[in-house]
Parts: C-alpha cells; structure tokens; sequence
C-alpha cells in the first residue's frame, strides 16, 4: 500500500510539471470533501449530518499492510497436453497440509513457464497459501480452461457461515445515525471491547420498500417485488474504542440507520469457516471457446467467498464467459489489482460479461483493465460497502459500470474510465425488478461517455463529483436528481479522493501536494 502512495506522489508531480508547461485551468474543489490550505482533509456535513465517506479502510489487511511474499515450498512444470487439474490440486493439498507460521502463512506454489490445460476448477480451501506463476503474459505461465461448462477456473472458498455471539446482541440508541460517522451510541456497552468483531445490523421493513416505492415496481414477466426479509443489512465492522455509552467503529456508516425504519443492532460474531491470506498472481488465465458466444466454457478466472485479507495481482484472463474476478458476499478485504479482462467470450446480454464483480465488504480493485464487456466494475445485490474501484478502465463497453440491481451501499469509483456509460439508478422493473440499485454511490473524477446519478426516494444520496462526461437523466428520467459537482472539470483537486483519504489517514506525507 506503501506503493499506493508513492505512485500517486509521482503522479501528483507530473500533472504539476504538465500544469505548469499547459496552464492548466484554476484546481476545482469540491464543497463536500477538500484539502485545506493547512493540509488537512475535511468533510462538510448535509443538513441531516451526512458526510462523504472515508473509504480508505478497504482491501488487504484495511491497506494497513503490504502483500507480503511467501517461500516457495512447491514448484511445479506443466504436463504436456494432459489435464493438469489434479497435478495443480495435489499440490495446493500437500500445502494445505502444512503448519502455517506465526503469520498463518504456508507457503507459495510456482507454476513454472508453460500452458497448463485445466478441466475443472482448482479450489484452495485453506489459509496462507499463495499459488504464483512466472509472468501473466500468454508465452508465460498459462493456465488453460478445457470442456464444454462454466466453472471458476480458481476458487478461492473457506467454509460455514457468520455466526452470531449469542446474549451480545443491543439497540441504537440515536433515532438517527448519519452516514460517515465511525460513532455509536448503544443501549448497553456490555461485554463490548477493542478488537471486536461486530456486525452492524439494519433491518429490512416494509415502511422502508414502501417509501422506496420498491413494492410498487411495474410488472411485468418475472419481477419481482422487494420483500423485507431480503433487505436485512449486515455491516462487518471493528470495534476501535468503548467510551461510556459509545461504540467507535473502524470502517464507516455506509446508509442512513433511521427509527423510523427500525433503526439498528450491533452484536459480535464469529466466523471460524472463513479463510485468509491467500493470493494468486502472476499468470494468465484463459477459456478455450468454440465461437464468440459460446456460453458453455471457462466462465470465471477466480472467484471469491468466505474469505478475507487475500489478494489477486498481476493476472490476465482471457475469453471468460463471465469475468475476470469475482468477489461474492462473504468475501472481505480483497485485494484486485494489476488484473485484466480481455476479450470476453458469450452473448451481450444480462448475466453474462461481469468483468470485475463485487458483492463482498471492504473490497479494493485497482488499476485494472478490462476489454468487450458489459459490466465491467459492477456491484451486485444488497452489497454492503465500503468498496473501492479506483484507476481503473474499461475500452469497448457494451453496457454500463455501477452499482447493477437491488441496492448497494457504500461504493467508491475513482478514476473509472470508460467508453460506455456509468449509472447510479433506479434500475426498475429491468431484469427481474432491479430496482434502486444503491445509495451513497461516490463517482470522482471518473470520466465516461454519459453518466445518470439519480436519489433514491428516501436513505440518502448519490454523487457525481468531478465526473466528465455528457449528464442525461437515466432510464426513469422522473426519479430524483443526484448530487452533481464540478461536471467537466479538468482540474479536479485532489485527484484521487481514495489516495486522499488513505493518506490523511495513514500519515506521513502532506496532503497540500495534492492541491498543486
């Protein structure tokens, strides 16, 4: 993450040396988050105590740490035009197999030069284990997905589920919890301390649809109405600190928490089943096909679940049905970076061409590259944030980036750029009923070819901020406008609100460099 801040500092000098040889227009700030002249990063609160979140807490280890390099314990050749699906598996269970260190670090598999052809998918179940090619390029290390049916080429899954501390389970007290506050205030502290693990709960209610008007979507075949038992939001946090009758959490409020809509709960859990530190990186991942919409072949490079504080890096997937990467809902604190999705291969049309697809918390995808899809940087139904796509692009676009259906919460796009379009939207009777498709949606800098950020009825709020690009009103041009700033600006100040923010709050350099 170190890496993450020197970058941008070269960056943020080169755009000065551009600057001053092109004259570039006056820096244009935003009234809701800025740098000030001291070099401090501020949040300006809405009339109701709402801020711009901090989103900076996402992604390996909350970017606290860096992804570290394991020893090679296996090294593997490819067999020769066989199946190298079980020569791949035997190692990543011998690995398995092995004590992990005092950091639950076993040790990294490499994959030598060669085309690997692989039929089925190659699944690490275990902590600490990183599988690692020699390059990512096609002449390099080269995993092949062989057969006629969709599968994940690598699956990344622990096991079980979140569970629950039983008896720690109390109310909010506020009858209003503003988004971006990291401050709760509790009936009882209880058993409550620093370290803990807690869900932030928000319970789904039919007043809430209601006033969504998600219980009034057009119907017609296959919607499906919003029920409040599917709306049940549950935020992973940290407990940071217990003072008296307050909870400070590490990661932010991402929606409104309101009595009126029942509120919320705060209790511990446990969740033994899920795996950490594990990484993949360093090769290419590709799908035989027969045709250029063939949707029976490799369908995912590597999915995602029931794990945290893992990292793909440095990979290129090649011809997938679906996606590049995948994150689903109990993934946490992914890394995704360096990564490309090149020449998907299936029909342009819904479920198919999700090149980089999150459903999971505090997940980071940067500096990624996609070709010839649709969805290219796209959240999925009921996503709790904070997530981050940040500098990343997608070229031949055949739909748009965004939250996709059933409200997101809490999403960063930073420096997205693409050919096609970016919407924040009521999504409506699309699809099965899509819907509202998320709230506190944060577009900066982000330049496309048309953007639509649109309100929800009630909850909170979008935001274009700096965006480039032509504004239009979306599908259902008679839902509420977003909260638009600085529409074809050039010179939006600080480039990067995630780098900002990670470095306000890491330290350790001044922030007035980014205002040059």
């Amino acid at each position: 993450m170190k890496g993450i801040i020197l970058l941008s500092v070269l960056w943020t000098s080169v755009c000065m040396m551009v600057q001053a040889q092109t004259k570039m227009p006056p820096a244009w700030h935003s009234s809701l988050v800025e740098i000030t002249a001291e070099g401090k990063l501020v949040y300006y609160p809405d009339r109701q105590g709402n801020v711009i979140p901090d989103f900076s807490r996402v992604g390996y280890h909350h970017g606290d740490k860096s992804v570290p390099s394991f020893n090679v314990v296996k090294v593997l050749r490819p067999l020769e035009g066989r199946d190298n699906r079980q020569h791949i598996q035997d190692a990543i269970d011998e690995v398995a197999g092995m004590m992990p260190d005092c950091n639950g670090h076993r040790g990294t598999i490499l994959l030598k030069r060669g085309t690997y052809p692989i039929y089925g998918s190659l699944k690490i179940a275990a902590s600490g284990i990183v599988l690692m090619g020699e390059g990512e390029n096609i002449n390099e290390t080269r995993l092949l997905a062989k057969g006629k049916k969709r599968y994940a080429l690598i699956e990344i899954k622990g096991k079980g589920e979140r569970q629950e501390v039983p008896g720690s389970r109390v109310a909010l007290t506020d009858t209003f919890v503003p988004v971006g506050t990291h401050v709760l205030r509790v009936s009882s502290v209880g058993s409550f301390k620093a370290g803990d693990r807690v869900i932030l709960f928000r319970p789904g209610t039919r007043r809430w649809i209601h006033d969504i008007r998600m219980d009034q979507i057009e119907v017609r075949q296959g919607t499906r109405q919003w029920e409040p038992s599917g709306y049940n939001f549950s935020f992973e946090r940290e407990i940071v600190k217990v003072v008296g009758d307050t909870v400070y959490i590490d990661n932010p409020v991402v929606m409104q928490m309101e009595q009126k809509y029942g509120g919320g709960e705060l209790f511990k859990y446990i969740f033994s089943g899920r795996i950490e530190e594990v990484g993949v990186e360093n090769m290419c991942l590709e799908s035989d096909f027969e045709d250029y919409e063939d949707t029976e072949h490799g369908w995912i490079g590597i999915q995602v679940d029931k794990a945290e504080n893992c990292w793909i890096r440095n990979i290129t997937c090649r011809y997938m049905g679906y996606g590049a990467v995948s994150c689903e809902a109990l993934s946490k604190n992914i890394t995704v970076s360096n990564c490309r999705s090149l020449e998907a291969k299936s029909v342009i049309t819904g479920g198919f061409r999700y090149s980089f697809n999150n459903c999971g918390q505090q997940n980071l995808f940067m500096n990624c590259q996609s070709t010839e899809g649709r969805h290219d940087y796209v959240t999925g139904a009921r996503v709790c944030g904070p997530n981050v796509f940040y500098n990343c692009v997608a070229v031949q676009a055949y739909a748009d980036i965004g939250p996709h259906h059933r409200w997101a919460m809490g999403t960063l796009y930073d420096n997205v750029v693409t050919d096609g379009d970016i919407n924040v939207q009521d999504r409506g009777h699309m699809g099965s009923g899509h819907g509202w498709s998320g709230v506190t949606q944060v577009l900066w800098n982000c330049r496309a070819r048309r953007v639509a950020v649109q309100n929800p009825w009630t909850s909170g709020s979008n935001y274009s901020l700096g965006t480039k690009g032509r504004k239009y009103p979306g599908h259902f041009k008679d839902r509420p406008d977003g909260i638009w700033e600085g529409l074809d600006e050039s010179n939006v100040v600080p480039r990067s609100l995630y780098v900002a923010q990670l470095m306000a709050r890491t330290g350790g350099l001044d922030l007035r460099i980014l205002t040059k």
